[in-house]
C-alpha cells in the first residue's frame, strides 16, 4: 500500500512556493489522501468513471454494488457482460472491466505494485484495453500514493486551475504545466487540494 509520509513536507513546500494554493490548503485541511493499495479496484472504478460525471459514475457504481454485493474482480469474472451493462455501463466499458477481471483471474495483475517505479507501473498498465493515461494517473494517486502526479487528463483539475489561476479563462495544457511547475515534487498533493475546490466531498478511486 502506498503512503503519504511526504504530506506535511509537501504542505510546507506549497506554502513557500504558491500563495494561491496555500489559501486552498488552509480552506480544506481534511481529509488527506489515503492510498489503499488496491490497483485492480482503481482500474475498475476509473473505467466506470471515464468520460461521465461524478454523479453518473456514483449511480452506476451503486447499481454494480446492488448486482455484485461487492465490486471485486472475482465477482465480475463470474458475471456476464449483459448483466454489467444493466448497471449503466456501455458495452465497451463492460468489456474492459470483464477483461480486467479475466487478467486478475489468471494472475496477470498479481504484481508487487508498490515496489515499482512510476514508469514501470505505466509500462504494465497502459497496454490493457480501456486503460489510458488518466486511468493510470488515478492508480498512481489513489492506489499507490505517488507524490508527484499531475493528471492533465482530468477535467476537474483543469477547471480548478483555470478558476484559481486565470479567472476561469481556458488554459492550454502547457500553461497548466507551467502553473504546476512550482508544486514539484508534490503535484499529487496540489491536485488533491485543487479537486476539493470542485467537489468538497473527496472522490476516491
Amino acid at each position: 500500500m502506498g503512503n503519504t509520509d511526504y504530506w506535511n513536507e509537501a504542505i510546507k513546500h506549497i506554502y513557500r512556493r504558491d500563495p494561491i494554493l496555500s489559501r486552498i490548503v488552509e480552506a480544506y485541511p481534511e481529509p488527506r489522501l489515503n492510498p489503499h493499495g488496491n490497483v485492480v479496484r482503481t482500474l475498475i472504478k476509473s473505467i466506470v468513471g471515464q468520460q461521465i460525471s461524478v454523479q453518473a459514475a456514483d449511480a452506476t457504481w451503486g447499481r454494480m454494488v446492488g448486482l455484485l454485493g461487492e465490486v471485486e474482480p472475482g465477482r465480475i469474472y463470474e458475471t456476464d457482460i449483459m448483466s454489467l451493462r444493466g448497471c449503466g455501463l456501455s458495452m465497451r466499458k463492460a468489456e474492459y472491466i470483464s477483461g480486467i477481471a479475466e487478467m486478475w483471474k489468471r494472475g496477470a495483475l498479481d504484481v508487487s505494485w508498490d515496489e515499482l517505479r512510476e514508469s514501470e507501473v505505466k509500462e504494465r498498465l497502459l497496454p490493457i484495453r480501456g486503460v489510458g493515461p488518466w486511468t493510470v494517473d488515478m492508480v498512481l494517486i489513489f492506489s499507490l500514493g505517488f507524490q508527484d502526479v499531475l493528471p492533465l487528463g482530468d477535467v476537474g483539475l483543469l477547471r480548478a486551475v483555470e478558476n484559481h489561476y486565470s479567472s476561469g479563462k481556458k488554459l492550454t495544457l502547457e500553461e497548466v504545466r507551467r502553473i504546476a511547475d512550482p508544486w514539484r515534487p508534490y503535484r499529487t498533493v496540489a491536485t488533491w487540494y485543487l479537486w476539493r475546490t470542485i467537489d468538497a466531498e473527496p472522490v476516491n478511486y
